[in-house]
């Protein structure tokens, strides 16, 4: 269908992108539409009150709007109690690893008991379909993680995140803020997604070997302590490379990608589902969660379950 749709020959799309299938979303359904119903998910599967959770943050790649935060219409779509506090964390395709180790430095503070991270993007909504590139790789879709003080042998052992500005322009959306608007002849073009696919994975494995070595450095362990690597979805030609380039033991390898795309910031938060769900990862077991996002931006942090 989709090869259909760009008009090109049958298998054109897995061989040019990778992917077999990818969901886009109900044109119906918004983007915290969709977050309410992950996090409706996050809290049956936990067994837990919604008016138990003290905080929401939503880590979207893209918000729903200029203002007010998507959190705040996630929040209304979850039926979250009135005045339960919530915001947004702007980190784009790296958002649920900032939120979750913001969640965890305020659970540590004491500020709150139970928090809910959720990450939903719908990229389907800002495709340039005549930029197979970025139209090819990426898809829809929506996670949720609830929150919770640890025993001491849980938790976040390390956290990195680095931004290197001179990636800024090679993934953008123009459109949609105070810098690109219509009173300054915005087009259609500007508020759809563009991006330099070959210049940020040149970026990214230039930068990754050494934030890879300091993000373990500060957990005080080696690779060959991590069962399992749940990276951002972000391309296959990015999977290959970061698997060659760092070494990794492809079974290790939460890979989803052929089977959901990039889902920018909803693509962490659904490997580790998967990596959950399947049995691969479990209390006792260490996961390293690790990415690149728009900025240019790598970010990753080590989790003991």
């Amino acid at each position: 269908m989709l090869d259909e749709q760009l008009r090109q020959p049958a298998g054109y799309s897995f061989k040019m992108s990778g992917i077999r299938c990818r969901r886009f979303s109900s044109a119906a359904e918004s983007q915290s539409q969709l977050a309410a119903r992950a996090l409706g998910d996050a809290v049956r599967n936990a067994g837990v009150d919604p008016a138990s959770i003290d905080l929401l943050i939503a880590a979207c790649g893209v918000q729903e709007q200029a203002l007010p935060s998507t959190a705040c219409a996630i929040a209304a779509h979850a039926g979250l109690p009135a005045g339960t506090p919530a915001f947004d964390v702007n980190a784009s395709c790296l958002g649920f690893v900032v939120a979750l180790k913001m969640a965890a430095s305020l659970l540590a503070s004491g500020s709150y008991r139970r928090i809910a991270v959720v990450s939903a993007d719908q990229a389907s909504h800002g495709l340039d379909w005549s930029h197979p590139e970025s139209s090819l790789i990426f898809g829809d879709g929506a996670a949720a993680a609830l929150v919770e003080r640890g025993q001491g042998r849980q938790g976040i052992r390390s956290f990195g995140y680095q931004t290197y500005t001179e990636g800024r322009r090679l993934c953008e959306i123009r459109g949609g803020g105070t810098g690109k608007t219509l009173a300054d002849g915005a087009q259609g073009a500007d508020f759809l997604f563009s991006m330099n696919g070959k210049q940020v994975l040149k970026l990214a494995l230039q930068k990754m070997p050494g934030f890879m070595s300091e993000l373990l450095a500060a957990a005080g362990i080696t690779l060959d302590s991590i069962d399992v690597v749940v990276p951002h979805q972000a391309s296959h030609l990015g999977m290959a490379h970061m698997i060659r380039k760092m070494g990794l033991d492809r079974c290790r390898i939460v890979d989803i990608y052929p089977t959901h795309g990039n889902q920018v910031a909803a693509s962490i938060p659904t490997a580790l589902h998967e990596a959950l769900s399947s049995g691969l990862l479990g209390p006792g077991r260490r996961a390293l969660l690790i990415g690149t996002a728009a900025g240019v931006s790598l970010g990753g942090l080590v989790l003991d379950l």
